[in-house]
């Protein structure tokens, strides 16, 4: 990711008819757009392997193996080695793709068909399929995204790589895994969340002379939520606060031997800024969260009590905590019922998702913060489905559910009913057990500063991947949970990137 990339996202069909209507009002041709992306490409070519001398260029038959005809074009007239592979078939190239096509051959390219041209390249571009693929790859298509990811050379994808959704960021079958790819015009959602990550490399954007008025004339789908736009988010302090202005949180969960969640929640939610912080946990966990953190206090609930005493412990606070280690025994789940009975704002996690997904409630108040597989319970579907379109599935989630969702994974989305965000931070380290009943003490922390739940949501899931980025500065690997609790106080700097 780049901080010098716009924060507007879009899907393919937005980019696709937007870029036709600004084009035409600001009377440009739409070759002359063809034209300007295989110069962009080219130029961040020899901007960042400026040694490379042989090029191979893999051209579908759409306006993207257009853009790849003008880019061989140009390496031809810089001396370069050029070998252009049309995957379909050239005889079926139109409109400005065949002018861009016929533009090469004059130049005296020749175009290479059939079977994978063997041979040792400094450098690949994939240019075969633009953002209209909806369906797995088979066949002849299948083997040549195959053979590119075989060549030991960097790849750039033109606008996106070949075999990867725009609008949801799905991978049919499979996908061109590129070092770098350039998008056009208008971002494309896909490229920011989920399997996408692992194909794209670093998203560099050109606007191609028509980007500002695009931008300007076509509401965005999504927003990209990035360092300065985070920063500006932090939740401010009056030099004369308290801690009875920062708010009163309880952590609620630790069934029997599972005290280290709620303890990293309780910790985390210290952490992000919030005044007071209990625990209400199994007594058995007591002596470890004080000795562990004694900033916290501490509450104990047995099943035997009434509930009277457990709607006391819960009136104290004015934000609660639910769900890490919480488990679905009695004991849970007579806890989540109270704390679902509670008026005040919640953070809704782990075991308590799937107790909520037991019995669904809608209510407008809290945060869900589910991983893929808590996602998929909560609508009676598979992970692979979620995974597949993550947009829908957080505003599914919304529907049925209410409040704000921050749907977790590789590029987390956070949607209040309104506007869709990603959060532009975060890295693969964070992939150990913990993280996400820290991400609950943080975002709940954030409730109990902010007055709204999606500032909340949004600054909360930033600051806990940006506190992770800091953290795995000098490494990923090993990379654990509590690393980032002493970094969770740090206001954003927007020069760490």
């Amino acid at each position: 990711m780049s901080a010098s990339l716009p924060h507007s996202l879009y899907r393919s069909d937005q980019v696709r008819d937007g870029e036709h209507k600004i084009a035409a009002d600001l009377g440009v041709e739409m070759y002359s757009l063809m034209e300007r992306a295989g110069l962009a490409v080219f130029e961040t070519v020899k901007d960042r392997w400026p040694d490379t001398e042989s090029i191979l260029v893999c051209c579908g038959n759409g306006n993207n193996g257009g853009d790849g005809y003008v880019i061989a074009r140009l390496a031809l007239e810089a001396n370069m080695s050029v070998t252009l592979w049309s995957v379909a078939d050239p005889s079926s190239v139109s409109g400005d793709a065949l002018k861009a096509q016929q533009k090469f051959v004059a130049a005296g390219g020749l175009i290479v068909q059939g079977t994978f041209p063997d041979g040792k390249y400094d450098l690949v571009v994939d240019a075969v399929f633009g953002t209209g693929l909806s369906r797995d790859l088979s066949g002849f298509y299948l083997s040549a995204v195959q053979a590119i990811n075989s060549l030991d050379c960097p790849k750039i994808a033109v606008d996106l790589p070949s075999g990867l959704d725009a609008d949801t960021g799905n991978v049919w079958g499979e996908a061109v895994i590129a070092d770098c790819t350039l998008s056009f015009v208008g971002l494309k959602q896909g490229l920011f969340t989920g399997k996408a990550r692992d194909y794209c490399g670093d998203i560099l954007y050109d606007g191609l002379g028509i980007g500002e008025e695009f931008a300007a004339n076509v509401p965005a789908s999504s927003t990209l939520l990035m360092l300065y736009e985070a920063a500006k988010l932090e939740p401010k302090r009056k030099s004369s606060t308290h801690k009875g202005h920062a708010g009163r949180v309880m952590c609620v969960g630790g069934q029997k031997g599972m005290g280290g969640a709620i303890i990293l929640s309780g910790q985390a939610t210290l952490r992000s800024g919030a005044g007071l912080v209990a625990v209400l946990t199994d007594e058995s966990h007591v002596p470890a969260l004080l000795a562990r953190q004694p900033e916290l206090m501490a509450r104990w609930w047995h099943e035997n009590e009434s509930n009277e005493v457990l709607n006391n412990i819960f009136a104290w606070a004015n934000v609660i905590a639910i769900g890490p280690g919480l488990g679905k025994s009695m004991w849970a789940r007579k806890l989540f019922e109270a704390a679902v009975a509670c008026e005040c704002p919640m953070v809704v996690d782990a075991d308590a998702l799937n107790l909520l997904a037991e019995s669904p409630k809608y209510r407008d108040n809290w945060i869900l913060t589910p991983h893929p597989g808590e996602a998929a319970n909560l609508l009676r579907t598979s992970t692979i489905e979620i995974e597949r379109d993550r947009f829908s599935a957080v505003k599914e989630l919304h529907k049925r559910y209410g409040g704000v969702v921050v749907l977790k994974g590789a590029g987390t989305i956070v949607y209040d009913g309104s506007t869709l965000s990603i959060i532009d931070a975060g890295n693969p380290g964070m992939a150990s057990g913990g993280m996400g009943d820290v991400l609950t003490g943080v975002i709940a922390g954030c409730v109990a500063q902010m007055s709204s739940l999606s500032k909340s949501a949004n600054f909360g899931a930033y600051l806990h991947s940006y506190a992770a980025d800091i953290a795995a500065q000098d490494g990923e690997r090993g990379l654990i949970a509590s690393d980032l609790l002493p970094l969770l106080g740090n206001n954003i700097k927007t020069e760490l990137r």
